[in-house]
């Protein structure tokens, strides 16, 4: 079943949206793929969203290691383990196993539920490191709103 962005799945910070709702894009064509049996289009996708999540993962990390926040460590542990699991999948993939269904029905689960626990943590930090650097920013006049975008 595809996942319906809701309102539920924002963290408010646009950006980091913005990338979840590109994952979900993923996994979204991901079921398409599979519902068409198109093993090519799977594999495409697939390595498609690792990609772009490895980068999400990273920018989301520094994100909270600039805000100083107390579990950075935990929550790259938990986009490790993830990461790892995600490999098995490809590599079973790549032996031609047919792990389509079962990715994405993984891939679903976990990122609903990543968003709303694990990236929620972090938000009020992230947030509040933000809000900082925009006010210091525009009482220096350096860039008057550059870094509100990042914000709704």
């Amino acid at each position: 079943m595809a996942i319906v962005w809701k309102s539920d799945l924002d963290t408010g910070i646009n950006v980091i949206d913005q990338q979840h709702r590109q994952i979900v894009e993923f996994i979204n064509n991901l079921e398409a793929a599979n519902r068409i049996s198109d093993s090519s289009k799977v594999k495409e996708i697939v390595d498609a969203c690792v990609a772009y999540t490895l980068s999400h993962f990273a920018f989301e990390e520094s994100l909270q290691e600039d805000a100083g926040y107390q579990y950075v460590k935990a929550h790259k542990r938990v986009h490790q383990l993830f990461t790892r699991k995600v490999a098995e999948y490809q590599e079973r993939l790549n032996l031609g196993e047919d792990i389509g269904e079962e990715l994405h029905n993984m891939l679903a689960r976990w990122l609903v539920s990543h968003i709303k626990h694990d990236d929620a943590d972090y938000v009020a930090a992230v947030k509040t490191n933000m809000i900082s650097l925009i006010e210091e920013k525009e009482t220096k006049k350096e860039t008057k709103g550059w870094f509100a975008r990042f914000f709704r």
